[in-house]
């Protein structure tokens, strides 16, 4: 019996129509998928316990062996809402901010936009459990994922990141996208890429899965105004300049 291939993803609502199809799909029977957040699939991927992941960008300096595979990311070209400083305070009054650990691009990206975008000196503090509480006063904090859409209606400052990366480069952002640490088949990656692409011209059926408690914001404005999946060539030429800035 042939080895299953081990690929991680996102456990996000965001992954949703990328996934949708995989799961659905005759894929599976070749595959063991791992879902859960961000730095750990990252991390699986560095340490090689699975063969591909749908990871943060930021981890590519990480890896030993980096195999863009796909024609899919999780992407922005403006405001993306599920990763943003949320705060009590205007952003110059910010004194300190908590750092979700759950994506090494989120928080790199927060370091870059603070130091160059806003010209804002903090104290970065790492966010413990139950951080998410603790943002009020002049202590905001970066929010990402499901969390993040649930947050919006209870902070009366929100600086989304990916707009903010917008309008300081001109560039759209890249969080995540497909990573193999070994060549990978061709074949394969074309009927998974197929895969992928099924969810996206199924929206409906996508968020008509999705339980009715988990839709905290409007999934359908998320999947088709905020996040962009393409992986393009301004999209890679976004991502190259963020590496660069690390």
């Amino acid at each position: 019996m042939e080895r299953k291939w081990r690929i991680g993803a996102v456990s996000y609502l965001n992954t949703r129509p990328l996934l949708l199809g995989v799961e659905q799909s005759t894929l599976m029977a070749q595959i063991e998928l791992f879902k859960t957040h961000p730095a750990k699939i990252a991390q699986d991927l560095i340490d090689g316990t699975i063969d591909m992941g749908l990871v943060p960008v930021a981890i590519i300096p990480l890896l030993k062996e980096v195999h863009l595979v796909s024609n899919y990311c999780i992407g922005a070209e403006g405001d993306v809402a599920s990763v943003c400083i949320f705060s009590q305070v205007p952003i110059h009054q910010i004194e300190k901010v908590y750092l979700d650990d759950q994506s090494r691009t989120s928080v790199q990206l927060a370091r870059i936009l603070l130091a160059d975008f806003w010209k804002k000196e903090v104290e970065f503090i790492k966010a413990d459990e139950g951080y998410i509480h603790n943002i009020k006063g002049t202590t905001a904090g970066v929010i990402i994922g499901d969390r993040a859409l649930a947050a919006r209606s209870n902070y009366p400052y929100i600086y989304d990141l990916a707009g903010a990366w917008v309008q300081h480069t001109g560039h759209p952002f890249v969080f995540a996208t497909w990573i193999a640490n070994k060549p990978m088949p061709a074949e394969f990656m074309e009927a998974f890429d197929k895969a992928n692409g099924y969810g996206l011209s199924h929206l409906q059926e996508v968020i008509a899965a999705i339980p009715s408690s988990e839709q905290v914001y409007d999934l359908h404005k998320y999947y088709t105004q905020n996040i962009s999946y393409p992986f393009n060539e301004a999209k890679k030429a976004g991502m190259k300049l963020f590496l660069e800035s690390l």
